[in-house]
């Protein structure tokens, strides 16, 4: 929406790392079966621009699992929405922490 864009019409980059933040959360909780908190950030490098109007897709694809944590690599896509070509914009590795109702930490179970 132009309330999420710059003056020359691209998308904040912290509404995108917002929405990089969610998808990764929601992978991370899916995963852990529970709740689970970002730890850290690591590596965001801006490609393309994104445009008011454009379509976004993330993708999430898990690269370690620890005791508790889970590193998770997002990338995002923008498409025009008149258009069928996408083009990647922005990635980054974030990692989680799966936690307990306390806060603390509790343990991943590795799926097989």
């Amino acid at each position: 929406m132009p309330a999420d864009a710059n003056a020359y019409g691209d998308i904040f980059g912290g509404w995108l790392l917002g929405l990089m933040d969610s998808g990764a959360g929601l992978f991370a909780a899916r995963y852990s079966k529970g709740r689970a908190v970002t730890i850290a950030l690591d590596g965001m490098h801006f490609h393309k621009p994104v445009k008011v109007g454009d379509e976004v897709s993330i993708y999430a694809e898990l690269v370690r699992v620890g005791r508790s944590s889970m590193t998770i690599f997002i990338d995002a896509w923008r498409r025009e929405r008149t258009q069928e070509e996408r083009e990647k914009v922005t990635d980054a590795t974030f990692t989680f922490v799966a936690i307990d109702d306390t806060g603390r930490p509790r343990a991943v179970h590795q799926e097989t």
